[in-house]
């Protein structure tokens, strides 16, 4: 009876995520939280346990069945060695795209004594969102990684989640505040603009994936240049045409709205990525208040 019901539930979202995807509709979080997979208070106490842990619970999804539990783990190690999913505050978003995989799947375990996750503030993670992902299906997957993010970000989840005592309760939790997140608009918060001026290329995408998993949902990239490109072009610094480096002189420019309340969070993981930036040259962060913003950036 149990496994009629799991697979009836597992039919049914399947069927409301075709029925969007063949009208051009996006993922839904509701419709990709698997209930049976979510668990309470793990006992394992470091990264590689719990991926592992993670690994063994998405084996047994029926979405995920196909694939081995040794290669879903090795897909999540592989993403942990570019950088750790441990953002800070207690969360981290082990993900990973895998292929062959025909629906995105996301399931939630918790730790109330902690999880040495290596997150970027140093702190255990008590909270474990995990995401699997169609291989191909990149703009959706960082839809679906933003969305969960502002849900944590803009709710007591945490909080809560702590207080489940059950898998269905740590899932029901989950999709509780996935309502009240999807109801409240960002733009009632009070934005500033965010810019991240970059010239070394090794920052930008894991300052990009930062700013994702803190809920920011779009941001602009302008391509730019620093002084040094133009200055051999004055006739004082004419000789010195050839010395002035072109990699080092090319820049890039991020540019985002995000909550002001958020603001030294987000400059605080940045740091974490770049180092401390008034001590190292390279990159440079400044915000600055906006009068008035109509429209969005949002990824489409």
């Amino acid at each position: 009876m149990r496994f009629c019901q799991r697979t009836h539930r597992a039919a049914a979202r399947q069927i409301r995520r075709h029925q969007r995807q063949r009208h051009g509709g996006i993922v839904e979080l509701h419709d990709i939280v698997i209930k049976e997979a979510c668990a309470a208070d793990i006992k394992e106490r470091n990264k590689e346990a719990v991926l592992r842990r993670v690994a063994a619970i998405a084996a047994h999804i029926p979405a995920t069945d196909h694939l081995t539990e040794e290669h879903i783990f090795t897909k999540l190690m592989e993403r942990e060695e570019q950088g750790s999913t441990g953002f800070g505050n207690g969360i981290a978003i082990p993900h990973a795209r895998l292929p062959k995989l025909g629906e995105f799947v996301l399931f939630i375990v918790t730790s109330r004594r902690g999880v040495d996750f290596r997150a970027i503030d140093r702190k255990k993670v008590n909270a474990l969102f995990v995401l699997l992902g169609p291989e191909e299906k990149v703009n959706e997957y960082l839809k679906v990684l933003a969305a969960v993010s502002h849900v944590i970000n803009s709710t007591s989840l945490r909080r809560e989640l702590m207080a489940a005592h059950t898998g269905q309760a740590v899932a029901e939790t989950f999709l509780r505040n996935v309502h009240i997140a999807t109801g409240e608009r960002r733009k009632t918060q009070k934005m500033v603009a965010l810019f991240v001026v970059l010239y070394i290329d090794d920052f930008f995408y894991d300052i990009l994936e930062f700013l994702i998993q803190q809920g920011v949902e779009g941001a602009t990239v302008i391509e730019s240049s620093g002084m040094g490109h133009y200055i051999s072009n004055i006739p004082l610094f004419a000789s010195f045409i050839g010395f002035m480096n072109e990699d080092k002189n090319r820049s890039r420019t991020i540019v985002a709205l995000v909550p002001e309340d958020d603001v030294h969070h987000i400059i605080d993981g940045i740091e974490a990525i770049t180092g401390n930036l008034d001590k190292k040259e390279g990159a440079m962060v400044f915000t600055l208040e906006v009068g008035f913003h109509r429209g969005t950036m949002k990824m489409m």
